[in-house]
């Protein structure tokens, strides 16, 4: 649905959790909050809302038997507000970075905001931070990653026992961009963020997501442009991953 080439363009949230696979069960929760609400994309019989979802595996954090269900999915509506906590809380409680030398070297992720603005436009995201890779200052100095007193990369056969266990998670926000094949683009750039931050990023042991969204333009707003909200996305995401591990 969220393709450039479907024609929905509208979503109502989105739901970034903990849990592995069984953590998609708390959309199921927020699903529910907003039929109540009568929120949705409208049809001939009911609103339906939208709800696209993502996951981070984080089972070896604590208990595997304690995962999100629908109860936490209504618990995210009901406590959400402008105030956004950030760190190890909520889907960032059992994140962990610095995985790229054993996952016994761990270092504890987590959930950051960040935003940049120029030229009266803005672009804000917030970003869920359990990578294989360390997360680098603007300087290039480790902020939070791997324990390991001898680091090395770990060899083919222990990097593929720990392959379903590391992704960034991340969610770009602009206004006035109201095209959808901009606003994936918006998302594409966020990614860059990711590339800016992480290291190693993106790699075959990640399942890396970034989602854009865009809201109406608000009166007085500058008209979009894409190429400075793309630069702008970048340093968003960027913001947002180190903020949470800050």
């Amino acid at each position: 649905m969220l393709d450039p080439d479907r024609r929905l363009t509208e979503i109502h949230a989105i739901v970034l959790t903990g849990g592995s696979a069984f953590g998609l069960a708390s959309a199921q929760g927020v699903v529910e909050w907003l039929a109540e609400r009568g929120v949705g994309y409208v049809t001939a019989i009911t609103p339906v809302p939208i709800v696209p979802a993502a996951v981070i595996f984080d089972l070896g954090a604590g208990s595997p038997d304690v995962r999100p269900g629908p109860d936490a999915g209504r618990a995210a509506c009901d406590a959400a507000s402008k105030e956004v906590e950030t760190g190890r809380v909520g889907v960032g409680a059992g994140a962990t970075v610095g995985k790229w030398a054993g996952f016994e070297h761990r270092s504890p992720g987590g959930f950051g905001f960040g935003s940049a603005a120029e030229d009266g436009m803005e672009v804000a995201a917030v970003a869920v931070v359990n990578s294989v890779g360390d997360v680098l200052a603007d300087d290039g100095t480790v902020l939070a990653g791997t324990t390991s007193p001898d680091p090395h990369y770990l060899s083919p056969p222990s990097r593929a026992a720990a392959a379903p266990v590391n992704t960034v998670l991340c969610v770009v926000m602009a206004r006035g961009v109201t095209d959808k094949r901009e606003v994936r683009w918006l998302a594409a750039r966020g990614s860059d963020g990711i590339a800016m931050t992480v290291r190693p990023a993106h790699t075959r042991y990640d399942g890396d997501v970034v989602f854009g969204v865009s809201a109406p333009p608000a009166p007085g707003d500058p008209p979009a442009n894409i190429d400075l909200m793309g630069l702008l996305a970048t340093r968003a995401v960027g913001a947002a991953v180190r903020n949470a591990v800050a």
